[in-house]
């Protein structure tokens, strides 16, 4: 039976002039944890393609889903953060977050609640991360009542110090509970103008990238496509103390970040600085890929040999060092992809395996749960053999 792909089932709310046409596919006629040679370079090209792959109803042992997940990068070895590595640094955001399966490292068990007798792991005491605990400020009880709750962080994948951002990560859905929908709040409670956007309960929410280039004025363009982003030795440590805004896309700035001299021991060497956009090795588009949360430095290039100095901002390059100018640049080119129309929430299904282009796509949990609501998700990535590859020359005199 030959692999088919379906446009993905898009939400009410999702904009039917500005939601990218290309994004997500349901894909049919083939097992993921059985993919012939053949079939996987379908499945790999599809999902660079579209950003977002959904297989309905999959039958997925964790050797099978790090198999399928490594299948994207055979030189990779270790989960995106390193084997172990979130569960063993206390003060990393990510610590509480994360169990590791035993028998496959690379395969981490999220969700809520208690978990028994999976996967070798007598019991496990999972917790879905919650705004109330990162956000400035939070949603009140009586609007928690209500349905109301946030995005939790905008983020990709990845450790952002020694090791690569992965190519794709996997996420299955084991055991889904249902419930009443939520309703996002963009803001904080007493701002009644802020936007809303209606999801399932517990959804993963998904973003382009490409878009999120694509929609930039010009002198933002220009701007992305000559910048790099410098993040912060041990970023998920680095942040921990601090407290994110309320539409989850970046930190507030009050100067709560651990000071690099209490951070565990950490190596120059070992920073990542990545470029803004990442280019798509199939289609050759364009990806904002920052995690803001992370971001510490922007260094720009000045504007080529010959393009207009007309609006263009730093047009002689500039390294900002400046933390809240960092945030506030970062914040004013993001902040338009994640509007509601461009938001795709999953509505998930037990056994959903998806697939999502971990360099193409930003993504957030979103949402809350209550403690006996009980949620098992397997989700794989893998620290990539390689950097993602940022704007060529043609790219920068293109869009500078």
């Amino acid at each position: 039976m030959a692999i088919e792909l379906a446009p993905i089932a898009l939400p009410a709310t999702a904009s039917r002039t500005d939601f990218d046409p290309d994004f997500g596919r349901e894909v049919k006629g083939v097992k993921p944890g059985e993919l012939t040679p053949e079939q996987f370079k379908e499945i790999e090209t599809a999902l660079y393609t579209h950003g977002i792959l959904l297989f309905r109803d999959a039958a997925l042992t964790p050797e099978q889903q790090y198999a399928l997940t490594k299948a994207f990068d055979p030189e990779a070895e270790s989960y995106g953060h390193g084997n172990n590595k979130t569960q063993s640094t206390k003060k990393s955001i990510l610590h509480p977050d994360l169990k590791t399966i035993p028998r496959v490292p690379q395969v981490q068990l999220i969700g809520n609640g208690m978990v028994y007798n999976h996967e070798g792991l007598e019991s496990a005491a999972l917790k879905h991360p919650s705004h109330t605990t990162f956000h400035k400020t939070r949603v009140s009880p009586e609007n928690e009542a209500l349905g109301i709750t946030r995005f939790y962080r905008w983020h990709i994948d990845a450790a952002l110090y020694d090791y690569n951002p992965p190519r794709a990560t996997t996420l299955y859905g084991i055991t889904v509970p249902g419930g009443d929908r939520q309703t996002v709040r963009y803001s904080d409670d007493d701002d009644p103008s802020g936007e809303t956007l209606s999801v399932p309960l517990g959804t993963t929410a998904f973003v382009s990238g490409k878009k999120m280039f694509q929609i930039l004025p010009p002198e933002l363009k220009s701007l992305a496509v000559r910048t790099s982003v410098r993040y912060a030795p041990h970023p998920y440590v680095w942040m921990a103390p601090a407290r994110a805004k309320s539409d989850g896309l970046g930190i507030v700035n009050e100067g709560l970040e651990l000071p690099l001299s209490e951070l565990p021991e950490w190596e120059q060497s070992k920073i990542k600085t990545l470029p803004i956009l990442w280019k798509n090795p199939v289609t050759g588009e364009l990806h904002f890929q920052v995690h803001p949360c992370g971001a510490q430095e922007l260094i720009v290039k000045p504007l080529p040999l010959g393009a207009s100095r007309e609006g263009a901002l730093y047009p002689d390059g500039e390294h900002i060092k400046d933390l809240g100018k960092v945030r506030e640049l970062l914040h004013s080119m993001q902040r338009p992809g994640i509007a509601p129309g461009l938001v795709y929430p999953h509505d998930w299904k037990e056994r959903d395996l998806v697939l999502f282009h971990n360099r193409g796509l930003l993504h957030t949990v979103v949402g809350a749960f209550k403690p006996d609501q009980v949620r098992a998700f397997h989700q794989c990535n893998l620290a990539a053999s390689d950097v993602p590859a940022g704007p060529t020359e043609q790219d920068i005199i293109a869009w500078a």
